[in-house]
């Protein structure tokens, strides 16, 4: 396990592989990939922005391009590590009035780097986000204490088995068998130890009471039909986020960037409208 302080020093456009284009004078619009994807995932949906947004993609670290030896499993050992990367990125390049588009466990890094620094944030798009996956109480996270242990458990034992029995179930649209492929190669591509600790980070997570910490206009996008953040879920994320507006699109499964992106991308424009 490498320390912090004993990784060489890397800049952040290295570091979490970012990448700028669009519109050089339009406002930035900074896209951050779930869990076991990376910024390839938003492919379809930029183009929608780039004639009037300067884009911004990048990768968190074990991810897609980034710089693997950078992975401090100190540091990432729990959601802020990554909102301390985005935070990073944002200052490297001088953003402000951001509009941040998160996806799944993203939507929860942006809303923690948004508590820290609101100023550099303009506007959230909350895509199919979850505060927390397990069920407590009143709260319906869409899993058991046990579902989400034996789903760890699964993944620890056998990463590829896991990756391609469980991608298509998380991508939904069992109709278009490509893209619970695409989602399993995505998976695969990643290492096993970190996507192993990424998972615990993420489906372990408790991230509820920061919702009412956010100040900035918030959009959330819900899949209508979405295994991994049910319907309740978004449902929570809006009434907690004071101010935001909730969009239901008609679409199955939790990754509406590959699955419907221009639906995705309709819905964000005319909430920045």
């Amino acid at each position: 396990m490498r320390e912090i302080d004993d990784l060489p020093h890397v800049g952040v456009l290295v570091r979490n592989n970012v990448h700028v284009s669009g519109n050089a004078a339009g406002r930035p619009m900074v896209f951050a990939h779930g869990f076991g994807c990376s910024q390839e995932m938003w492919r379809a949906v930029v183009p929608e922005f780039e004639a009037d947004y300067r884009i911004v993609l990048f990768d968190h670290v074990g991810a897609g391009g980034s710089d693997l030896v950078q992975y401090d499993y100190g540091k990432y050992d729990s959601l802020h590590g990554y909102a301390d990367d985005l935070l990073d990125l944002l200052e490297e390049l001088d953003l402000r009035d951001v509009v941040f588009v998160g996806h799944s466990v993203s939507s929860m890094i942006g809303v923690l780097a948004e508590i820290r620094s609101p100023e550099r944030f303009g506007a959230l798009a909350l895509i199919c986000p979850s505060p927390r996956y397990i069920n407590d109480g009143d709260y319906a996270g869409g899993f058991d204490q046990g579902e989400i242990e034996g789903l760890l458990d699964a993944l620890d034992a056998n990463y590829l088995g896991w990756s391609a029995t469980m991608a298509p179930v998380i991508m939904g649209n069992l109709d278009r068998p490509q893209l619970g492929q695409e989602l399993t190669t995505s998976f695969c591509k990643t290492d096993p130890d970190i996507a192993s600790h990424f998972a615990h980070v993420t489906f372990l997570s408790d991230n509820r009471r920061d919702l009412a910490r956010v100040s900035t206009p918030a959009l959330i996008v819900q899949s209508a039909n979405d295994v991994i953040a049910p319907l309740p879920v978004g449902q929570y994320v809006h009434r907690k986020i004071v101010g935001s507006s909730l969009v239901v699109l008609p679409t199955s499964g939790h990754c509406p960037n590959l699955s419907d992106p221009s639906l995705l991308a309709a819905a964000i424009r005319a909430y920045l409208k």
